[in-house]
């Protein structure tokens, strides 16, 4: 393994921590505040940090790629309301984590559902397991879900729609008509592509909030520690963590940021535990980690890639 190979997986891990970090920032600001008006503020502060940057991208966008990243902002954004309104309305975050992160199992699904893709053969492995841990989750002491569970479900499969999306939106793609003329659509550039989105999101959280939440008299009230953990998520969960996957990304193409990134709800867990002195069943352990089985057999290949690099 190179030492650019290294230093980007470390990176990489870095990033999981901060998205880990950024679950506490997050259930801290909706114990203060309306979920959807913070998700708004949120990533209204971390689209206009990226746009900073993103500017001379951002206005060499055509119409076709502005379309298509708020398409994506879209998605993300209906993922993002759900997600929140399960880290408010939910009991566990630790358990939040591992159910959010079935959007990765789900992925191949959505695109073969949405796109007609042939998903690869470990997706089929990895449904099974995968269910088998939600049952432990729902299931515990009797049937027992709730509200949280159910919108932290729904935003995993908002999740892997949108994953499904950014991937196309982010990469040429190349069209056949039926005349058999071939076109080609130019990719998003990352960093446009991202600030549209996360300025997207603030929009979709920003009308839910409207439409839905007590909004004005939070504002009226402001308060120093909802200013705090806004910003703190805006930056350090958003921004800056984003901004490291890049770096990561660029640092070498062979990196194992696929199999590195689903240690996302093990930092997260281990952050509410620490934080919110959260503790875990038996059987909610034993279901968190089938989730976490059902990640790695998801991603078998690339685990195996990893493995192999790590021990040679």
């Amino acid at each position: 393994m190179s030492a650019a190979t290294g230093r980007a997986d470390l990176v990489l891990v870095a990033v999981t921590l901060l998205a880990g970090i950024s679950w506490i920032f997050s259930k801290e600001a909706v114990l203060l505040m309306p979920p959807l008006l913070f998700m708004a503020l949120r990533f209204l502060l971390a689209g206009l940090v990226l746009a900073l940057v993103a500017w001379p991208r951002l206005l060499r966008l055509d119409r076709d790629q502005l379309l298509r990243s708020v398409r994506v902002g879209l998605v993300f954004g209906l993922a993002m309301s759900f997600w929140i309104l399960g880290l408010n309305f939910g009991t566990h975050v630790g358990e939040g984590a591992f159910l959010t992160s079935l959007g990765v199992v789900l992925v191949p699904v959505m695109a073969r559902l949405v796109f007609k893709e042939q998903p690869p053969a470990s997706t089929w492995v990895a449904l099974p397991v995968a269910a088998s841990g939600l049952a432990l989750l729902a299931l515990e002491g009797g049937f027992r879900a709730e509200p949280g569970q159910g919108f932290y479900v729904a935003a995993a499969a908002m999740f892997a729609l949108f994953f499904t999306l950014n991937t196309r939106a982010a990469n040429d793609a190349v069209r056949t008509a039926a005349s058999g003329a071939v076109t080609t659509r130019r990719r998003v550039p990352a960093l446009a592509l991202t600030t549209v989105v996360m300025l997207t999101v603030s929009l979709v959280t920003g009308l839910g909030s409207l439409l839905l939440e007590p909004w004005r008299a939070t504002l009226a009230g402001f308060s120093g520690a909802m200013a705090g953990w806004v910003i703190a998520s805006a930056t350090l969960g958003t921004a800056f963590r984003f901004f490291l996957q890049t770096y990561a990304q660029s640092l070498s193409v062979h990196s194992h940021g696929v199999v590195i990134l689903v240690l996302e709800p093990m930092w997260t867990a281990l952050f509410a535990a620490l934080w919110f002195g959260e503790t875990m069943t038996v059987v909610q352990v034993a279901g968190c980690l089938m989730i976490f089985l059902s990640l790695l057999v998801n991603r078998w290949a690339g685990v195996r890639r990893a493995l192999k690099a790590w021990l040679t």
